[in-house]
């Protein structure tokens, strides 16, 4: 169990303890001297829940601010489960960008930076780059499985679905399906990011984590829906991994299919500066070449609205929820049937 890694200096610490059984709820605490507080440190909230032999798992939510079902969901575990239930640990981290999460946006206000865009961190970097350093150097190596749950934040609505993360490793690839399947959404989508490499799903894979991601709904608000999805299924992929009994299981609700975002061509971007008239709802069929919407620039009455149109077929996976846009702004997200490896 667990994985090699170069552990870097760092002055972060833990308020808990990984070796002991039980229950604890502390913190990582990362040393922070800004203006106001000279010899202060940021707290992440941090808790264990440990008991006889098993994996070991990492929970995260809030990689970014304005994401909620997931931290909900994190939260109530860390309250809720009986240690007695658990057979492994439970290692669970509902704010990892704890500024951006007590702020209720995307990217930390601290520094900036966007916390799913800085694995594998810097130990002497700014307090995002510290934090995602600390998770990959210590926590990883610790972990046998991650699970990093996503909504799609204050600008997207995303269809509630459970993320896989590819990878070039076939037994990875397979396990990593395996327990994506397992977790029960309504959809499974296979998500690259573009080949993005500094994601925290892209870092655990390359740490050789069985790794599971979601979309949450989103548009800055709590889904009933959603949330509901995402607590059955964080459990069902515990139960999948071995960590709870099947008492812990949902009932079968997904249908199987596997999707995936087929690159570029799955966003329509906006081309103008203006106002975004989507032409569609999420779930709707599309084809390539089909118009997708609309921008209107309402301050300027003698100009004619651009149209967008969609670059591929599929389904209307996500949508833009701000109806102002500037050039270069994903409006829509399209998916379509998986063509990829699974084994």
């Amino acid at each position: 169990m667990g994985h090699k890694a170069t552990i870097r200096p760092s002055t972060a610490f833990l308020t808990v303890d990984p070796g002991k059984a039980g229950r604890q709820v502390g913190f990582l605490m990362i040393p922070h001297s800004p203006h106001d507080d000279a010899w202060g440190v940021t707290r992440v909230p941090v808790a264990v829940i440990a008991n006889g032999t098993g994996p070991t798992v990492i929970l995260e939510g809030g990689n970014h601010g304005d994401e909620y079902e997931g931290p909900i969901a994190i939260g109530e575990l860390i309250r809720e489960l009986d240690p007695a239930e658990v057979q492994g640990r439970l290692i669970l981290m509902p704010a990892n960008n704890v500024h951006a999460v007590i702020a209720g946006t995307r990217t930390s206000p601290v520094d900036g930076l966007n916390f799913n865009r800085t694995f594998p961190g810097d130990p002497r970097g700014t307090i995002t780059q510290q934090i995602t350093a600390y998770i990959s150097d210590h926590l990883y190596p610790m972990a046998d499985a991650f699970l990093d749950l996503h909504s799609g934040g204050s600008s997207l609505d995303i269809l509630p679905s459970a993320i896989i993360e590819p990878t070039e490793d076939a037994g990875l690839r397979r396990r990593n399906i395996a327990a994506v399947q397992a977790f029960d959404a309504p959809m499974t989508v296979v998500i690259s990011n573009l080949g993005e490499s500094r994601t925290a799903t892209a870092a655990a894979c390359q740490a050789g984590l069985v790794t599971v991601g979601t979309e949450m709904g989103g548009g800055g608000t709590v889904s009933l829906d959603a949330l509901d999805v995402c607590r059955r299924g964080v459990r069902n992929v515990l139960v999948h991994l071995g960590v709870l009994d099947e008492k812990h299981k949902g009932p079968k609700r997904g249908d199987g299919k596997i999707l995936e975002l087929p690159g570029s061509k799955a966003y329509v971007f906006a081309t103008m500066d203006g106002i975004f008239e989507p032409f569609h709802g999420n779930g709707a069929a599309v084809s390539e070449g089909q118009p997708a919407g609309r921008i209107h620039c309402t301050w300027d009455a003698t100009r004619e609205p651009e149209t967008v149109h969609y670059q591929t077929d599929g389904i209307l996976y996500g949508r833009r929820q701000p109806g102002r846009v500037r050039p270069g702004n994903c409006c829509l997200v399209i998916a379509r049937e998986y063509e990829g490896p699974i084994a």
